[in-house]
């Protein structure tokens, strides 16, 4: 399986682009943002890429980072989530926007993509709330680079998330605010919210915690 792309772009159609590696070309669906922050064409790029097989038909979809990967691929485990759907919840709320959406149950914003109804967004949310924690403490560090010489890498795709398990509270306040400053909260911001989160519920596990907080850091009014 292709894992990640490396080359330039030869051609940007409305959903997908041309990307050369050495010759061959590589057609990449990707969504509104990742097209976005892609280079304009002949600049070298690099896509984290997720493989769908179908009888008739071989797709790829390119990702700018392991945690956009890991949501389509999450996703499309939803029932009645194709990877049109898919590629419209990433392209309208971005991967954090997910994770956030996700986290504090907000189907509402699910249902901003385009296609998207509000039975199909409740089924996201009430489906993968548990994987959000996991998927969040992710973080930034998986941005797709792209090496000088610009080849084709494979790499192994990322280890599907599990559900976080009930942990002792210490350990559970590191993990959340881990991934409420990937989330680009500022350390002192986040650290007050876990603290408040955790003195309401001292045996809250990691997902608790990181849903309490964001409860806490939304805006008011």
């Amino acid at each position: 399986m292709i894992g990640k792309l490396s080359g330039r772009i030869d051609y940007r159609g409305g959903d997908h682009v041309l990307v050369d590696v050495r010759g061959v070309g590589y057609i990449v669906y990707v969504s509104d943002r990742t097209m976005a922050a892609l280079p304009a064409i002949g600049q070298a790029a690099a896509l984290y890429t997720e493989l769908l097989v179908r009888e008739d038909n071989l797709q790829l979809f390119g990702f700018t980072s392991l945690v956009e990967k890991e949501w389509h691929r999450l996703l499309m485990r939803v029932q009645g989530i194709g990877a049109k759907a898919s590629m419209a919840i990433l392209g309208t709320l971005g991967p954090d926007g997910v994770s956030r959406a996700i986290a504090l149950g907000d189907w509402n914003s699910v249902k901003a993509a385009p296609g998207v109804g509000p039975k199909i967004a409740q089924r996201v949310v009430n489906e993968l709330k548990d994987k959000a924690p996991a998927v969040m403490a992710m973080g930034t560090s998986g941005q797709a680079s792209v090496p000088e010489d610009a080849v084709v890498e494979v790499i192994e795709p990322a280890a599907a998330p599990v559900a976080t398990p009930p942990v002792n509270n210490s350990s559970a306040q590191a993990e959340a605010l881990s991934a409420l400053q990937n989330l680009g909260y500022a350390p002192g911001e986040a650290a007050g919210a876990i603290a408040q989160a955790s003195g309401e519920a001292p045996d809250a596990d990691t997902s608790s915690l990181i849903r309490t907080a964001l409860n806490l850091l939304a805006p008011k009014g």
